[in-house]
């Protein structure tokens, strides 16, 4: 089984933008945890990062030609923004997990609209790192069950 993670725009920066917010793990931290964890569920897991929204949408359009089994996303700010790239989700034929760090629904009302919410089996935020490790962890149980 084969899973893809998606980044979003920014999320590169985590460990260093807004500790208080983000915590202070990497990007890298962060896509070893899930790997780890993969390898633990037995699921194949690609991890992948851009901060230009077509560069997300032609991963995305890539991830259809390939046939993944699950994508689980934390889209970043393009989550309360991005119709394409929710376009571009909507395309495709497998699960989709939703995954954010923070709080979107305790921030701001504008964090609190996402277009990808809709298309995806779930959401998962709030939890920091264990928000990606829970929604991994949701994305392999909805493909296997």
């Amino acid at each position: 089984m084969k899973l893809l993670v998606l980044h979003g725009i920014n999320l590169n920066m985590f460990g260093q933008r807004d500790p208080a917010q983000y915590g202070t793990a990497t990007l890298a931290d962060i896509d070893a945890a899930l790997t780890a964890l993969a390898g633990e569920l037995g699921v194949t897991v690609e991890c992948f990062q851009t901060n230009h929204e077509g560069t997300m949408c032609e991963r995305i359009h890539q991830a259809h030609r390939d046939g993944v089994d699950g994508v689980l996303i934390n889209a970043g700010a393009w989550t309360h923004t991005s119709i394409a790239i929710s376009d571009a989700l909507a395309i495709l034929r497998c699960p989709i997990v939703e995954a954010h760090m923070s709080n979107i629904h305790a921030r701001e009302p504008f964090r609190r609209q996402s277009f990808i919410a809709a298309i995806a089996r779930g959401q998962i935020c709030g939890f920091g790192v264990d928000s990606y490790l829970l929604g991994l962890r949701a994305l392999a149980g909805q493909i296997k069950s």
